[in-house]
C-alpha cells in the first residue's frame, strides 16, 4: 500500500472470485502504477503474472488515455507510447498484429495498443495520474486520444 501523501499513483483491481480460482489468492493486484522508476501495467487478473509489464521512464515518450467502442460500450484504456525499438511487452494483446489492431482501434498506433491496458475492474483517477507524472517525469505528456466517431 502506498502512503496517501506519496506522489506514487497506484490503482488496484477490484477483488473477484475469479482471482481466487486463478491461483492469485485474495491479495490486492496492482492494475496500474506510476512511480520514480516508470510505469507498471498490470496483467488481467486471471493471467496476472504472465501479462504484468514494467516500462522504465527512459523508454516512454508519453502516456495515453484512449477509448475503444465495442458492441455499444466504450472501454477506456491507458497505455505508454514507447521509443521505437523498445522490447516487446507481455500483455493480453501481444498476439495481435498491426492489421488486427488497426481494425479494432484505427486511431491508435499498433505499438501503443500493445502497451495499453483496459480500465476495467479498476478506476483511473486523471488528477492523481497527472500529479504522479508531474512528480516523476515532469516533461512527460499525458495525452487523451478520442476515437474519431466519438469526438
Amino acid at each position: 500500500m502506498t502512503d496517501p501523501n506519496s506522489p506514487v499513483y497506484e490503482a488496484h483491481f477490484l477483488r473477484t472470485p475469479l482471482q481466487l480460482f486463478s491461483g492469485m489468492g485474495w491479495k490486492k493486484l496492482v492494475a496500474f502504477r506510476v512511480d520514480g522508476e516508470g510505469v507498471l501495467l498490470g496483467g488481467a487478473p486471471a493471467r496476472y503474472r504472465r501479462q504484468l509489464a514494467f516500462v522504465p521512464w527512459h523508454d516512454i515518450t508519453s502516456l495515453v488515455v484512449w477509448h475503444l467502442r465495442t458492441a455499444g460500450n466504450v472501454i477506456n484504456h491507458i497505455g505508454v507510447q514507447r521509443k521505437p525499438g523498445s522490447p516487446a511487452l507481455p500483455g493480453m494483446n501481444s498476439h495481435l498484429g498491426p492489421e488486427a489492431t488497426a481494425r479494432l482501434a484505427p486511431h491508435v498506433d499498433h505499438e501503443l495498443f500493445l502497451a495499453s491496458r483496459p480500465v476495467h475492474l479498476w478506476r483511473l483517477d486523471p488528477e492523481r495520474l497527472q500529479a504522479a507524472v508531474d512528480a516523476f517525469a515532469p516533461q512527460m505528456p499525458v495525452l487523451v486520444y478520442a476515437q474519431p466517431h466519438l469526438a
